[in-house]
């Protein structure tokens, strides 16, 4: 069985991210927030983990890179070595000079969209996905909390709910 979830419509950002403390200080389960641009320090006041992307984006990159300098040692180096404009071919590191902008073009874009697809996936955004959104109007100009009701009591939670300045709380069953 499902728990049951309150959502609270508020109509600020700043009123959202004030209640979201107040929420978490009364102990209560916060299951997202939905809001239509993002807000300034929402992300710590939910206590989210900070984001490990960074670490992967330069991993992504080093994969570049290394992919880069091998694929040029194989193909410029060993496969099929050329004087080219005076400049022989017997080590990669005397043409290292040379390659430098393709070393650069592919670690970004390894980079890139190695990054786009990590985002996607571990935000499980797949293609003619449905959209999750509870409330059309929090694409718009409103934010909602999902508040888990679990044990607490639905009445005391509601009134809560309407003190931080919600400007409408509902019961989704």
């Amino acid at each position: 069985m499902a728990a049951k979830v309150l959502h609270a419509i508020y109509n600020d950002d700043d009123l959202v991210l004030q209640a979201v403390k107040q929420i978490r200080d009364e102990n209560y389960h916060i299951l997202e927030v939905f809001c239509p641009f993002p807000v300034h320090g929402l992300d710590k006041a939910m206590g989210l983990a900070p984001t490990r992307l960074a670490i992967t984006s330069f991993l992504y990159g080093l994969t570049g890179l290394t992919v880069a300098v091998l694929m040029m040692n194989f193909m410029m180096i060993d496969d099929w070595p050329q004087n080219i404009g005076g400049k022989p071919s017997f080590s990669f590191i005397d043409n290292m000079p040379t390659f430098i902008p393709i070393m650069f073009e592919l670690t970004v874009f390894f980079g890139a969209h190695l990054m786009v697809i990590t985002f996607y996936m571990r935000s499980r955004i797949w293609p003619f996905k449905e959209a999750e959104n509870p409330d059309v109007r929090t694409t718009d100009d409103h934010f909602l909390i999902e508040v888990e009701v679990a044990n607490h009591s639905e009445e005391a939670l509601v009134k809560f709910l309407n003190d931080t300045g919600a400007s409408e709380v509902k019961l989704i069953d």
